[in-house]
């Protein structure tokens, strides 16, 4: 395998969108320059391999696919090909109808018999989704969803934007979020893809995270402790295809233990901030977010390195 070069510094930074710069339960899109629409980290090589166990063991919880769907599918693939060697020739290369993957040593064939979204997702760490307008609105038509936050695709394939957040506290059907949403979608220009991120806390760093334990379940070990505490942050991108008018939809998923806040320069800043968060969070928040039973020992640990002598319960 060949070696990699050293990213530049902005794609080995932890990433912190809970330092307040990214609110829970805010739709917080804003532009994005083209060529920076993927970001591949260090665990890409890792990734892709877990993608591929998945494919082989689960293939069926972690991919679908509508009729209707393989034109937008095939724009997507396409786009890809031309846009991952042109923007990071040392992590992928172009060899006729087939794409290297250096971090894997794989080659992908792009032409070969296989629905093109599950082509597409054996190039990048990212999970691809794809929504198309219909006469109700804007509907999941296609997804390769390896690792998910606790939710299940089997369960949002064909549903209509609303519906699939009916779960998230303020973003179902009749909320105003939802109509925004659904207006974004409407509005998205192919040359201005759109960012957001979201993040989460969970007790484990499993990727293929579809279960949840319940609001009420104990996330963070069984000590008086708080620990182990992980740091799931999402990186997602929104951009229309300009043929076929579909949006492909990515997340990228970074998991950290929080013990690598520590380390971090402005790491007791970031903590207090994540108190503040967490505290300010309603009954419904904290359930979806399953942190109603977890809320005070949370808050505890984030204090011990915010160096607060008491934390808000």
């Amino acid at each position: 395998m060949e070696t990699l070069p050293i990213l530049p510094e902005n794609r080995t930074m932890l990433p912190t969108p809970y330092d307040g710069s990214a609110p829970l339960f805010r739709i917080g899109t804003r532009p994005l320059d083209p060529a920076d629409w993927l970001e591949p980290d260090q665990a890409m090589a890792d990734q892709l391999r877990e993608k591929h166990r998945l494919f082989r063991d689960q293939e069926r919880a972690v991919f679908a696919q509508l009729p209707g769907s393989s034109a937008a599918q095939a724009e997507l693939l396409a786009l890809l090909a031309g846009y991952l060697p042109a923007r990071f020739p040392e992590r992928w290369q172009r060899q006729g109808p087939a794409m290297h993957v250096v971090p894997t040593g794989a080659t992908v064939a792009l032409d070969d018999g296989a629905s093109p979204l599950a082509i597409a997702a054996r190039l990048v760490q990212d999970d691809l989704m794809l929504l198309q307008r219909q006469d109700q609105g804007w509907h999941l038509v296609a997804a390769s969803l390896c690792f998910p936050s606790s939710w299940r695709l089997a369960d949002k394939i064909g549903q209509r934007l609303d519906a699939i957040h009916t779960p998230v506290p303020g973003f179902g059907p009749g909320t105003r979020q939802a109509e925004i949403m659904a207006r974004m979608f409407d509005a998205m220009r192919p040359e201005t893809p759109m960012i957001r991120w979201n993040f989460s806390l969970y007790g484990d760093d499993r990727l293929f995270h579809p279960d949840s334990a319940g609001p009420d379940a104990p996330r963070f070990g069984s000590g008086q402790r708080a620990d182990p505490v992980f740091l799931r942050v999402e990186r997602q991108t929104l951009r229309k295809l300009p043929e076929t008018g579909a949006i492909a939809f990515t997340i990228r998923i970074s998991i950290d233990p929080i013990e690598k806040l520590e380390a971090h320069a402005d790491g007791a800043k970031i903590a207090a901030s994540l108190m503040d968060q967490i505290a300010a969070l309603t009954p419904e928040q904290l359930d979806y977010k399953g942190l109603s039973q977890e809320k005070a020992r949370l808050l505890t640990r984030l204090g011990e390195m915010a160096g607060a002598p008491n934390s808000p319960t």
